[in-house]
């Protein structure tokens, strides 16, 4: 299919308009005019676009992509490896970040939700209402629903909190939200599930008595950019593979 078609077809599924992000939402370097296959992947990691490169893609599609709110605009380096390798063999990029998050059956929050078997009642909280709120398949204790975490996503999640607490209501946001703590239990959550972990994290769940699960940022996030790949390749009939590079974080 043509570039500019699904550039077209990306921004308005993931109504990219709405947002106001900290990087350019959509087509961040232009490749060659017609797609035939397209790799997805978290991150546009020189190791991911090397991966994509040795496949064939005409395209590859990520949630983390480049020029980020206020980072050194010098190509250089690392930017300069992974541009050079993008513009040399004629890839494009595309990137979405916090549509990606938001979207309510592709996004990252969706596609984790889904893979730990929550229902979705619908419920949402912190800043554009980027959090999700739901239940598990049965009430279960806090250390439980951490085993359940450990084995859907292949990572053991930290665990804060008291082990033995009953949970049947869960909030998440998949990456680096863990500032969205207070504005999960402020919405009646009894464990809240994010990727990263910062110091005031361990202090609020103690003191609130509602659990936290880091269970990784990479990790939550893997969903949103293999199903928006997917989506897009059984759409218009393209070649797809989704690259999940390792990464502790």
């Amino acid at each position: 299919m043509n570039r500019v078609e699904l550039e077209l077809y990306l921004n308005d599924t993931l109504q990219t308009a709405q947002f106001r992000d900290y990087c350019p939402n959509g087509l961040q370097v232009e490749g060659r005019s017609e797609i035939k296959k397209i790799a997805s992947g978290v991150t546009a990691s020189l190791a991911f676009l090397e991966a994509a490169r040795d496949w064939g893609a005409d395209a590859v599609l990520v949630h983390h992509g480049y020029f980020w709110k206020n980072e050194d605009a010098r190509i250089t380096g690392m930017k300069r490896k992974r541009l050079g390798l993008l513009i040399g063999h004629d890839i494009s990029l595309f990137a979405y970040h916090l549509p990606l998050d938001a979207h309510p059956e592709l996004g990252n929050n969706a596609q984790l939700g889904k893979l730990l078997g929550f229902a979705d009642d619908g419920g949402r909280f912190g800043p554009d209402q980027l959090g999700w709120l739901g239940a598990p398949a049965q009430p279960m204790t806090l250390a439980a629903l951490a085993a359940h975490v450990e084995t859907q996503l292949g990572r053991q999640p930290l665990m804060l909190g008291d082990p033995g607490r009953q949970v049947s209501r869960v909030a998440w946001c998949t990456g680096g939200a863990q500032g969205f703590f207070e504005a999960a239990i402020a919405a009646g959550a009894d464990v809240y599930i994010s990727g990263e972990v910062s110091e005031p994290t361990q202090h609020l769940a103690m003191e609130s008595g509602v659990g936290y699960l880091a269970a990784g940022h990479h990790a939550t996030e893997r969903g949103g950019a293999r199903a928006l790949g997917e989506h897009v390749a059984e759409r218009f009939g393209l070649e797809h593979r989704f690259f999940d590079m390792p990464n502790p974080a």
